[in-house]
């Protein structure tokens, strides 16, 4: 018999060991924010304190075009969803309700490339992109990722789980493909799109090795690729400070999305199976 003090205080533990973590992953970030808005002088000094200035976002937002990263990441993307969501849920379609030969060893192909980290093809891409002159362009960066391996994962798994009656009864009335994709099944899929979409939105957002090596043009820049040269700069030397106040304004967008988003969030993962 458990004796409920017993599970009391194996549960503390737990969620001690919860809370102590949460606070290891808190501190850059508190650190980080405070940085941000205090003056370069008392940026080393932890215990130093003073108002808040905006001076700090000032200077880098003059010392950089992070205008033109944003529009650029945005770009980016914005691009490679759109793409992605169309391909996905064709390539779910197909894998989850048409027949044709080689449909296993064709989706264990898919499923081969969540084993490859996209790292380990940087110099296939960036040979391949060379060759079809794509090098030093937006479209050559987010090509490599229009096919997504979890995407239709998640969209065949979730196909197979919509009742083929609805489609049976759209062939019917006369639906086409197309139509049936759209009216019957996308909105079905919805809570796949959004669980799929934070997490490849997340990645493109903060994707740096790839566009490091394939632009060369400063208006090209996303804003990973604009942190790691501004931060190496000759201008920001060792001022914290502004580098804290650039970091801010790379990640504030994903931030204030997660902190009004985040029930969505974990309400997606779970209705699209992910556990």
């Amino acid at each position: 018999m458990n004796h409920p003090y017993k599970l009391d205080i194996s549960k503390t533990i737990v969620y001690g060991l919860m809370y102590v973590l949460a606070i290891i992953y808190l501190i850059p970030l508190i650190w980080m924010l405070r940085t941000a808005f205090i003056h370069p002088d008392m940026a080393i000094d932890l215990f130093s304190l003073s108002w808040p200035t905006l001076a700090n976002l000032k200077r880098v937002l003059l010392a950089a075009p992070f205008g033109q990263y944003y529009l650029n990441t945005i770009i980016m993307v914005v691009a490679t969803l759109l793409v992605q969501f169309v391909l996905i849920t064709m390539a779910g379609y197909a894998f989850a309700r048409l027949d044709f030969w080689g449909k296993n060893l064709l989706f264990m192909l898919f499923l081969m490339q969540l084993m490859i980290t996209p790292d380990v093809l940087i110099m296939p891409n960036y040979s391949f992109m060379g060759q079809i002159g794509l090098i030093d362009t937006k479209l050559g960066v987010i090509l490599p990722f229009f096919a997504s391996g979890m995407g239709t994962f998640l969209m065949r798994q979730t196909i197979k789980t919509i009742p083929y009656e609805l489609e049976e009864a759209a062939k019917m009335d006369g639906c086409r493909l197309p139509r049936m994709l759209l009216q019957i099944y996308v909105p079905l899929l919805k809570p796949v799109y959004i669980a799929f979409g934070l997490i490849s939105a997340s990645y493109q957002w903060n994707n740096f090795l790839w566009p490091l090596v394939m632009i060369n043009s400063v208006n090209k820049r996303p804003l990973t690729v604009g942190l790691a040269i501004f931060a190496m700069s000759f201008e920001t030397g060792a001022q914290w400070s502004d580098v804290c106040a650039a970091t801010l304004i790379v990640i504030a967008p994903l931030l204030v999305l997660f902190l009004f988003f985040q029930r969505q969030f974990i309400e997606s993962f779970a209705q699209s199976g992910i556990k």
